[in-house]
């Protein structure tokens, strides 16, 4: 194994509930109603806020405000509780003292996916960082991380993927690639991937 890919939410950062409460905050203002966190865990967690409002069945007009309250709030929480992740840092430079080419692949904007990982001391670290805006299909789609072997000059046999959200999972196998599945952040670990690599 040459490279080693990680989605963000939920696997580099803890921001699982930054996006639940952004999001409802938006659909709060312009819509009167939010989704329950069962929903948003089972059924909307790991896909981009379009997808969401596509799911959600909003209406044309409000998509675009909506979605934009929801990236503004998404930053303001990234700013207020973002910290440095010494754990995900030791973790991130063992590998790659290691050889790994590092990757983090997100379903997530690039300027939130940019914001968390500096925020948490973990941007310098990639070799690779492809987000929602660099593929035509997000997850469950496998694009995103074929465009990462690309990116990185490797073949999926050579690949390992570590993804949470039922939709990253889905995406991960659909690659080709080795698949290590994490329940959160606290599994995502230096032991616990050099041990299912």
């Amino acid at each position: 194994m040459k490279a080693i890919l990680f989605d963000l939410d939920g696997v580099l950062v803890d921001a699982c509930e930054w996006h639940y409460h952004s999001l409802n905050d938006a659909l709060e203002h312009y819509k009167g109603f939010r989704i329950s966190y069962e929903d948003h865990m089972y059924t909307f967690n790991g896909l981009p806020t379009t997808v969401k409002l596509d799911i959600l069945e909003i209406e044309p007009h409000l998509k675009k405000p909506i979605w934009k309250m929801k990236q503004d709030r998404t930053l303001n929480n990234i700013k207020k509780f973002g910290r440095t992740d010494l754990y995900k840092i030791r973790m991130l430079k063992k590998l790659k003292e290691e050889g790994y080419k590092l990757g983090c692949v997100t379903n997530s904007i690039r300027r939130t996916t940019t914001q968390m990982l500096k925020v948490t001391g973990q941007f310098e670290l990639f070799d690779e960082v492809i987000t929602n805006e660099d593929v035509e299909n997000n997850k469950p789609s496998p694009d995103c991380y074929l465009l990462a072997f690309q990116k990185l000059g490797i073949p999926r046999e050579e690949a390992v993927i570590v993804e949470d959200s039922p939709k990253g999972r889905q995406s991960a196998h659909a690659s080709g690639a080795k698949v290590i599945e994490v329940a959160d952040v606290y599994d995502v670990t230096y032991d616990f991937i050099r041990n299912k690599i």
